[in-house]
């Protein structure tokens, strides 16, 4: 009862004040960090943040990430051989915390934020200006009774995932649980695989019909501008990961390389 009477009365965060002022088309963008290089991460987010980004999810790369596809994957193991760690992460988003203007959010896995001990990890990200979390294998049961007190005493949003497999029952208790957004998985499939998004009418229109409070960002397999404009009919915007990291791999310049990636989304 605590934690709900703290979250009914806590301030609109960053990405509800976003979402406040932007009803569509909102657009998320996805990278790893410590990709290509290991010190990328400032120019990305500048770049991100100057050319058209709504939002971003800072992936804090794993060996083991489940859910993603090769694409990501593979910039995972470059940015963990690179040397990224949490802690590197946390002192690169720290030289620009009063430079950042648009909400960052972190995305991961549990064991990491685990081994960092998740207290601290929660008070560092706040501490560096994250606005909210995405933990995938954070089960919803362990986030209700364990975890949820300690992100909303840091005033980070936490953000759950659902697939077309989700029950609306699970879907509403995710909602009831939401403080940013919802991020609804294309497919069940991994992360890169193209998103068809004739083919999930049917799942987009479900959701809509549940009139939920949270606002909807579609993500896997969004990739150009015509897959962002469906997933805009269908939701407020999209999430792209697999095609952004592909886009910068090997960029001469991260900031010419993402203009013109977000431009091509944008304006086709």
């Amino acid at each position: 009862m605590l934690i709900k009477n703290y979250l009914s009365i806590k301030p609109m965060s960053d990405i509800q004040n976003l979402f406040s002022k932007k009803n569509n088309k909102v657009l998320s963008i996805y990278f790893t960090a410590g990709f290509p290089r290991l010190n990328d991460t400032q120019k990305i987010l500048y770049a991100l943040q100057n050319h058209g980004a709504d939002l971003v999810e800072v992936g804090m790369p794993y060996s083991d990430p489940l859910a993603d596809g090769p694409v990501i994957q593979n910039s995972s193991m470059k940015a963990l051989k690179n040397g990224m760690t949490i802690k590197k992460l946390f002192d690169q988003l720290r030289e620009i915390k009063n430079e950042t203007k648009i909400p960052l959010i972190l995305m991961g896995y549990l064991n990491p934020v685990l081994q960092y001990g998740f207290k601290r990890f929660c008070e560092d990200a706040k501490n560096v200006g994250i606005s909210g979390i995405i933990l995938p294998d954070l089960p919803i049961s362990e986030y209700e009774n364990e975890y949820q007190k300690v992100f909303a005493e840091n005033g980070l949003d936490f953000i759950f995932l659902i697939t077309p497999e989700t029950s609306e029952e699970r879907i509403r208790k995710i909602d009831s649980l939401s403080h940013g957004f919802i991020y609804a998985v294309s497919s069940s499939s991994i992360t890169g695989k193209n998103a068809d998004m004739k083919a999930q009418e049917n799942y987009f229109k479900r959701i809509n019909s549940l009139k939920l409070n949270n606002k909807i960002l579609i993500g896997f397999g969004i990739r150009d501008h015509q897959s962002f404009e469906q997933a805009c009919e269908c939701a407020s915007g999209a999430i792209i990961g697999t095609a952004y990291i592909n886009a910068i791999e090997h960029a001469e310049s991260i900031d010419i390389a993402t203009k013109a990636f977000l431009n091509s989304i944008l304006e086709g």
